[in-house]
């Protein structure tokens, strides 16, 4: 199956009690959510039987992401997987930096409740949001965003699918330009326009929150969302840039397929990135761990 790569999920994969199998059935998985739980009392509760309302305040969603993705990372560490690359959708950009040794649990849930603080304040200030547009190529997509006031292409998922982000009613005048042109719109189950320029006092006040953090080397290569090239140099700058800039989804999939990746390994809910990245490179093995029936098929996959 070739080496493998994790692949953390991004914010719009939450759904309600996720989690609650791994915390039950697997007690490296249980550890991680108790020492989060501890730092920030709820996190079960939201995570396990929080509405989909609930979750869907960024503020919650992304702390409880990087609990559920850092519970399903213990629970594959405890029976000797070991991955040879990480990348992260957006939010499971942290928790990939915690995975690979960059940061320690706690401090990649600081800076996460602080991100998910931010990001949700800027989506406050502004009535926008995202929305996936399908069946087109990306520059089609890029021109159609470019004839809109303030829409921007913000996520590179995969052939045929690029998000783009914006004010509501814009992003309805795109819904009917992309329906014309023969693709599709679906609208995003996020806060705000992330990704983009809405969020440029949510990345400013992230990097001032990011000064004298300490990062150490990763133990493998993390994928970063704003070059979809392996981190290098500022750390702190990359994360920064992050939030308002595009996700390379797409460049970073075919990144890790030119460097040997054979099988990816999503972890958190919904398996959305396994499925684009195998519409991305076919030949990719792409397996996901959500709860105690995944974590099963992906260790018969591999063996473990």
């Amino acid at each position: 199956m070739g080496q493998i790569a994790y692949l953390f999920s991004g914010q719009g994969a939450q759904k309600p009690g996720m989690g609650r199998e791994l915390y039950e059935t697997e007690p490296a998985a249980r550890a991680v959510f108790d020492r989060l739980e501890a730092l920030r009392p709820g996190t079960l509760r939201q995570c396990f039987e929080g509405t989909a309302e609930e979750l869907q305040k960024t503020a919650n969603t992304q702390p409880c992401l990087y609990a559920v993705e850092a519970a399903a990372e213990a629970a594959l560490r405890a029976r000797g997987v070991r991955p040879r690359a990480m990348a992260g959708f957006s939010l499971g950009e942290l928790t990939a930096l915690y995975a690979c040794g960059a940061v320690t649990l706690e401090e990649g849930f600081a800076l996460v409740q602080t991100r998910g603080r931010l990001m949700d304040e800027a989506a406050a200030r502004q009535d926008a949001g995202m929305a996936a547009v399908l069946k087109l190529s990306d520059e089609q997509a890029e021109a159609l965003c470019a004839a809109l006031p303030g829409v921007y292409p913000v996520n590179y998922n995969c052939p045929g699918q690029l998000v783009a982000a914006g004010p509501r009613e814009e992003l309805a005048k795109l819904a009917e330009a992309v329906r014309a042109a023969g693709g599709r719109t679906v609208p995003l189950r996020v806060s705000g326009a992330f990704h983009s320029p809405y969020m440029k006092e949510a990345s400013e006040a992230f990097g001032r929150a990011l000064e004298g953090v300490r990062f150490a080397a990763p133990s493998v290569p993390l994928y970063s969302d704003a070059t979809a090239l392996p981190y290098e140099g500022d750390f702190a700058a990359l994360l920064q840039r992050q939030i308002r800039s595009p996700v390379r989804w797409r460049r970073i999939i075919e990144n890790l397929c030119a460097a040997g990746i054979g099988t990816v390994v999503e972890l958190g809910p919904g398996g959305t990135l396994a499925g684009l990245a195998k519409k991305t490179a076919p030949s990719l093995a792409c397996l996901s761990v959500e709860d105690a029936a995944s974590l099963k098929r992906t260790l018969e996959e591999l063996e473990c």
